[in-house]
């Protein structure tokens, strides 16, 4: 066994299969104690069952370590507080949440519905929200923590997933939120992107040639939540590993900018100086759209 985790507290959701199991696994693995919590939905959002979260567990403390289930709804306020008070109340404190729990609804935007965009905007977006929250005031008080955030490289944009992407892209732009107000009482916050074999990766419609495996995302995860990383200063930070490979993604920033200068904006003045001297960021997504279309075309999978 190893010893990063020694003595902490980590809670993680979306932990009865994939990613989430994998990061569960390896933090006990690493001597924390772990909450599972798992609501047992299919990624297409099925009838719950606890008895994948219960199953977790059962492999935790066969290997001699501990750990305890909590099959609740992250995207109610009520489930998310749930998991951090069975953290306090089976384990005295809590020192990490790792946010895993998500679903997908694919469809185009436009025929989207309100119940495809709803359930996945509130278990990806809204499930990060009500952990952190309920993590983040005990952390508080404790004076440190680590919240960990899952998103994805499709935060860029996605052209069957606008529902996925904002949530996505949402859950980094919490992390920095967190990061920001967090970081005077000891508490970092960091979003990892993983690219790994899961159910869900199983329906990208592309061949992905950097990817790994669940356990090379848990082993970043372990990391991140460790003293090391604390240590670092790691906060506020977007991580992508995929296999062999992990990589930071730039924070926002403006790239180019123009003035007025003297009798303000017209859409005329704008059309003048807009394109030379603002211009555009190139979007890379939209390149990867063209591939997969002409893919699709020769009934092929384009690689990503």
């Amino acid at each position: 066994m190893g010893n990063f985790l020694a003595g902490k507290v980590i809670a993680v959701t979306g932990a009865g299969r994939g990613i989430g199991r994998a990061v569960a696994l390896a933090c006990a693995e690493q001597g924390a104690k772990v909450v599972v919590n798992d609501y047992g939905v299919s990624i297409e959002g099925g009838e719950p069952s606890s008895e994948v979260a219960e199953s977790v567990v059962k492999e935790i403390e066969a290997a001699g370590h501990i750990a305890t289930a909590v099959a609740d709804d992250v995207s109610t306020m009520a489930g998310g507080q749930r998991i951090v008070d069975t953290a306090l109340a089976q384990y005295g404190r809590i020192d990490g949440v790792v946010c895993v729990a998500g679903i997908l609804r694919e469809r185009m935007l436009f025929n989207m519905s309100e119940e495809e965009w709803d359930p996945v905007v509130a278990t990806h977006l809204k499930g990060t929200f009500t952990v952190f929250k309920a993590a983040s005031a005990v952390m508080r008080r404790q004076g440190s923590g680590t919240l960990l955030g899952f998103t994805s490289g499709n935060h860029q944009g996605s052209v069957s997933q606008a529902n996925y992407s904002a949530a996505k892209g949402g859950i980094i732009s919490l992390v920095r939120s967190a990061a920001l107000g967090l970081h005077k009482y000891g508490v970092t916050a960091n979003a990892v992107a993983p690219v790994a074999r899961t159910r869900m990766s199983a329906n990208v419609p592309m061949e992905l040639t950097e990817i790994g495996e669940p356990e090379d995302v848990a082993a970043l995860v372990v990391y991140l939540l460790s003293e090391r990383a604390r240590e670092e200063g790691i906060t506020g930070q977007v991580y992508t590993v995929a296999g062999p490979k992990i990589a930071v993604w730039a924070q926002p920033r403006e790239l180019r900018s123009v003035y007025a200068g003297d009798g303000g904006w017209t859409p005329e003045r704008i059309g003048e100086v807009l394109p030379g001297s603002v211009g555009t960021d190139p979007m890379p997504m939209l390149a990867q759209v063209a591939a997969m279309a002409a893919a699709a075309a020769e009934k092929a999978r384009p690689n990503a």
